[in-house]
């Protein structure tokens, strides 16, 4: 190694010396008067939102409750884009809507990556902590069941277990009562000239999306001649991944909770691993599953 590449020589940044930068002249270290990158976060706040609650205080429940708070936050965009995605969608701004989706394409993969993290604390580091949670429990999440309800997948009974909190009862009563993501797709599909059926375009948007075979062969159009049809066949594969990210997240959310309580039964009451793997068993989008076979080949 010469002495330019060791750092200690003529040749070495003269910003850096015995391994310290220097700080430039024209950096603002001054912010009784500016915005501050903490003010900005309202790091304050964010950062005292972690309180562990076991006594004594447990060192992997900061773990658990820093993985669930991130969770949320990325929950929070994830409505955010998919909403306005749906928006964009009613009004035929479909490229605007398809950029929404990608960047939750983007969040599903960390989200998913998350559960590494959890999964690795260990039963009996769990079990020192977990008898403080109550029935505190993830099934609880109303920005979950929003994304759910966005998508498609809606369950007004769900609202129940929500009444104690005035705000995510009518957060998730707006998911319920408007179109999914799915439903404004299929009405800027019929307003494109696709022949979709009426009875799917005046359905009850509170229930859950179920198999409608009569789209079947709508899809099979776009995916039969995917270049005169490329920009519904790009969004239906869009669409595609999303689901698929989604069941990703899931199963992963299933192989963590076993890792670490095998077969109990869930804080908040559900039977635990047994519950969400029925969960896999959800859908969205089913006729962009089904088309593929109808497709010849």
């Amino acid at each position: 190694m010469t002495t330019a590449q060791s750092g200690t020589g003529e040749g070495a940044d003269a910003g850096v010396a015995a391994n310290t930068r220097t700080i430039e002249a024209s950096v603002v270290t001054d912010f009784s008067d500016r915005m501050s990158y903490g003010g900005y976060l309202d790091l304050p706040t964010l950062l005292s939102a972690q309180r562990p609650i076991s006594r004594p205080e447990h060192h992997d429940e900061l773990l658990f409750i820093i993985q669930h708070q991130t969770t949320e936050l990325w929950l929070k965009l994830v409505l955010h884009e998919l909403e306005t995605a749906r928006d964009l969608l009613r009004a035929d701004e479909l490229g605007q809507a398809l950029k929404c989706i990608a960047r939750v394409k983007h969040i599903q993969k960390t989200l998913t990556e998350q559960w590494s993290v959890l999964a690795t604390l260990t039963p009996a580091e769990y079990a020192q902590f977990r008898g403080v949670l109550g029935n505190a429990s993830g099934f609880q999440s109303y920005q979950y069941r929003a994304v759910e309800f966005v998508l498609g997948n809606k369950n007004a009974k769900m609202l129940q277990i929500f009444e104690s909190d005035a705000a995510a009862t009518a957060l998730l009563r707006h998911a319920l009562e408007s179109p999914s993501l799915y439903d404004e797709f299929l009405r800027l599909l019929a307003r494109a000239g696709y022949p979709i059926p009426a009875s799917v375009l005046e359905r009850d948007v509170t229930l859950a999306w179920t198999f409608t075979p009569e789209l079947v062969p709508v899809f099979a159009q776009i995916y039969g001649d995917t270049a005169e049809h490329w920009s519904a066949y790009e969004t239906c594969e869009e669409l595609v991944d999303l689901e698929d990210n989604f069941q990703l997240w899931r199963f992963r959310h299933l192989k963590t909770v076993e890792r670490i309580i095998g077969s109990k039964t869930g804080t908040g009451g559900s039977s635990g691993a047994p519950f969400l793997k029925r969960a896999l068993e959800l859908t969205f989008f089913p006729e962009l599953y089904a088309v593929r076979t109808e497709i010849p080949g």
